[in-house]
């Protein structure tokens, strides 16, 4: 085992979620309830006249292997142009390729699956679907209700370019009637695994095992996740944006942009970008996920939302709120009554900028860890002028002790992380303010809560972060604990700089982003996040 104690380790816990957790979590994802019901279609917005755009419709829809196929679903008219529909099938039996044709879209009608789900354990039984999306592609939530569910077994391969990202975005954004604050219009993403989870459905399954499933929240058809297969393979999503996602479905619950349930360590997942979710950018529930080059942009609750035993690595993230509404940008969460499930939550994060503009919701602060969870947080950016910058909200949180019998990793470590902070900048549940200050430690380890940012264009480092000293991230590469791999060898790259962004020659997150009055991302090929690119 590669010791890295004198480093900082991370134990995890896992967050408790749909009847299962304790009374203080309360992200919908980590305690609300999402009811997906074939509830009452909204009243489509009507359709606006046609403003003379660019865009002319295909002539029809193309042959998919489906037998089910895609259904010519008319035209829609917005700025652009005018657009040619092919809805997709409800369940997509056989693998299939959504290709890029000129003057089209396909549309969710509803909740649409890939394949069927599989079980805990992969046989000959399973359907083996592969939903491929090639470059450039566009697919809208035809109605509030839709969303798009990758069975355990079934994979999705969406894979863009920088020139030509895949967008998933809502019907609203394709008429052209969206504005910078506008979300919740559609579902979102949600892929399925048979990674380790805890806190099963099952009274008396092992966390962990074949027997420990969970059922997405409110799903009212099954949409399955959990089992012990850690390097499952749910595909792969790359140059990848997911516009106003959340549709509140029921009693103020609702989908994130994208949901990652029981994923494994095979699945590939870079270049993402959420735009303006009405709940969490990202939540990940259990699994093994490996992710990097993470754009989070306006969402209305978290920006990385952690729960049930993730065992996590993500590396350059952008994390900016839209004014005036938000809550934290970090929320880990574990059942506090449940500290003796394995595993534990244990997450790695290296070269993060987070603009923390609001606080809005729960967390009390800019990043927030509960409940026993575990976190690793190196060569960070936190602006937070006006709210404090960390929550610890449990003594278990804070514990040294490392435990393999409870796979507890250690406390939460910070390296090179430098804060700007409101007057109050740490809160303490059942630690002490100077408890959780001297978790952070600034004066040592290259961190700082009393930094003054000198970020250009919101989110590209100046003078002030790029004085600050590096820790090299790749000292994390292929860490086990446990018996458990906590980080693959080769993830982590060195960096010679904090935060997500270097200077101005470091642009990885342009071309395939869009832009709105949060954040600007360059000129691009998809211009502003309300339109749609006509090429």
């Amino acid at each position: 085992m590669k010791n890295i104690q004198g480093l900082f380790l991370v134990g995890c816990s896992a967050v408790a979620l749909a009847g299962c957790g304790p009374s203080d979590i309360a992200s919908p994802g980590t305690g609300g309830n999402v009811i997906i019901t074939p509830a009452p279609t909204p009243t489509p917005t009507p359709t606006p006249t046609p403003t003379g755009g660019t865009v002319t419709p295909a002539s029809g829809c193309p042959t998919i292997a489906d037998p089910q196929g895609l259904t010519d679903a008319g035209t829609i008219t917005g700025p652009t142009g005018t657009w040619r529909v092919c809805s997709l099938p409800a369940r997509v039996n056989r693998s299939i390729t959504l290709t890029k044709l000129p003057g089209l879209l396909y549309q969710m009608p509803g909740r649409v699956d890939v394949g069927t789900d599989g079980g805990p354990t992969a046989s000959a039984a399973d359907s083996n679907v592969t939903l491929t999306i090639e470059p450039g592609v566009i697919i809208y939530g035809g109605t509030g209700v839709s969303w798009l569910h990758v069975n355990r077994g079934n994979k999705i391969s969406a894979v863009g370019t920088a020139a030509a990202p895949i967008i998933f975005t809502s019907r609203d954004n394709v008429l052209g009637l969206n504005t910078d604050n506008s979300s919740g219009q559609w579902g979102g993403v949600v892929l399925s695994g048979r990674a380790p989870i805890t806190d099963c459905s099952a009274s008396g399954a092992t966390p962990g095992t074949t027997a420990c499933e969970r059922q997405t929240e409110g799903a009212t058809d099954p949409a399955v996740y959990g089992g012990a297969t850690a390097n499952d393979n749910s595909g792969r999503m790359s140059y990848v944006q997911i516009r106003y996602s959340g549709y509140v479905l029921s009693g103020n619950s609702e989908l994130q942009s994208l949901t990652l349930q029981g994923v494994g360590s095979a699945t590939v997942l870079d270049h993402i970008q959420s735009v303006n979710s009405s709940d969490d950018a990202i939540e990940l529930f259990g699994g093994r996920v490996n992710m990097k080059h993470l754009v989070l942009v306006g969402a209305e609750d978290d920006y990385l939302d952690t729960d049930t035993g993730l065992k996590g690595n993500f590396q350059y993230v952008i994390g900016v709120q839209r004014q005036g509404i938000g809550n934290g940008m970090i929320e880990a969460d574990s059942d506090n009554a449940l500290d003796g499930q394995t595993p534990r939550q244990n997450v790695n994060l290296a070269n993060f900028t987070f603009i923390h503009r609001n606080n809005t919701g729960d967390t009390s602060a800019a990043m927030l860890l509960r409940g026993g969870t575990d976190y690793t947080m190196v060569n960070g950016v936190v602006s937070s002028p006006n709210y404090p910058c960390l929550r610890v909200s449990r003594t278990q949180t804070a514990s040294a002790t490392q435990d393999a019998t409870i796979d507890e990793f250690g406390a939460p470590r910070f390296r090179s992380v430098v804060m700007q902070c409101g007057a109050t900048k740490y809160v303490g549940s059942g630690l002490t303010v100077d408890q959780v200050a001297a978790l952070f430690g600034t004066g040592s380890n290259n961190n700082n809560d009393g930094f003054t940012p000198t970020l250009a264009s919101v989110f590209i480092n100046g003078a002030n972060e790029n004085a600050v000293t590096a820790f090299d991230a790749a000292t994390l590469n292929g860490v086990t604990f446990n018996g458990i791999t906590l980080t693959p060898a080769g993830f982590f790259t060195t960096t010679n700089y904090i935060g997500a962004v270097k200077d101005s020659a470091d642009t990885w997150y342009q071309g395939w982003t869009c832009n709105s009055t949060a954040a600007s991302f360059g000129s691009g090929n998809t211009g502003l996040c309300t339109s749609l690119p006509t090429n």
